[in-house]
């Protein structure tokens, strides 16, 4: 049997894998195209999964099928998509077993394996998983684009271009977000935002959080505005779950996951501050959900 796992991080942008010996030691890394499971069209996901691993393996110059394979896969909380994305996994030769999960999963138990903490993630979407003293896992949040995403890069892009648009209309102050966000899609008019909007897919909508990023460090109330909102519902979500894991046995151990929130993203400092203030304790590691989808492969051979 081979003595190797891998893991893989699946999302709406991009797509890492990695394979690990039994002691989590990455021997190859690869990377792909977004794999964010589509109801409709599952099998696109695990093709690119596919993929993403069998160029992990060469560069790891190891054989298929490895031991264990776990995928953490954007939009995986649906057990039909998820369980089909397995299925076809399954026939392509990659590993002796494979599992499917979420991607938020993943990150959660690369930082936390063990023991209470409580993850915040806020990338494309937002979501918050914590695991409390009496050992169980709850999340908050992770409702999707039409029901939640509150604090994520979608929400803040959507709330840009409605900011931009209400400014046209002259029902809001001109902002700089207009020229900023025009610049970064690539056009010359306002107006033709809404065509945009409706064609763009929600990765291109979240990427314009940079925009709104740039915007308030020249200054724009607007935008500042815009990322204090994003902040304000995050912590929310963040207070609800742990009200729901407490009681707390001394401070909260907390981590934080996304482009949103990683180091120096536009909303770490805002949420971490708050929480800290509340009686979070902040780990300093930087969470690595490839790591994390690799110990989880490595755990379903050691539960046998």
């Amino acid at each position: 049997m081979s003595r190797t796992v891998a893991g893989v991080d699946g999302g709406g942008s991009r797509t890492r894998a990695a394979v690990f010996d039994l002691r989590l030691h990455p021997l190859g890394r690869a990377e792909g195209s977004d794999s964010a499971i589509h109801p409709a069209n599952p099998g696109a996901s695990a093709s690119v999964v596919a993929a993403v691993v069998r160029a992990a393996a060469r560069e790891a110059r190891v054989a298929l099928p490895l031991a264990a394979l776990h995928v953490g896969l954007a939009g995986a909380g649906r057990p039909g998509p998820r369980d089909e994305v397995s299925r076809i996994l399954e026939g392509e030769g990659l590993a002796t077993r494979i599992t499917v999960g979420s991607d938020a999963e993943i990150a959660f138990h690369d930082v936390f394996p063990t023991g209470p903490g409580i993850l915040v993630l806020a990338g494309t979407g937002s979501m918050v998983l914590g695991r409390g003293h009496e050992g169980g896992v709850e999340r908050v949040g992770g409702w999707g684009p039409l029901m939640g995403d509150e604090g994520s890069g979608y929400d803040i892009g959507r709330n840009a271009l409605r900011l931009i648009a209400r400014s046209e209309d002259g029902r809001e102050p001109r902002t700089d977000l207009r020229a900023i966000v025009l610049s970064r899609t690539g056009l010359s008019q306002a107006t033709d935002l809404a065509a945009w909007a409706a064609s763009a897919g929600r990765p291109q909508v979240a990427a314009l959080a940079e925009a709104v990023a740039v915007a308030e460090e020249v200054g724009d109330p607007a935008a500042a505005a815009i990322l204090d909102e994003a902040a304000g519902e995050l912590l929310r979500q963040t207070e609800s779950l742990v009200d729901r894991l407490g009681p707390w046995e001394g401070p909260i151990p907390m981590a934080f996951v996304g482009g949103l929130l990683g180091p120096g993203g536009p909303l770490r400092s805002r949420v971490e501050a708050a929480l800290v203030r509340q009686g979070a304790l902040p780990r300093e590691q930087v969470v690595d959900p490839v790591r994390g989808a690799g110990r989880m492969a490595l755990g379903t051979l050691l539960q046998g």
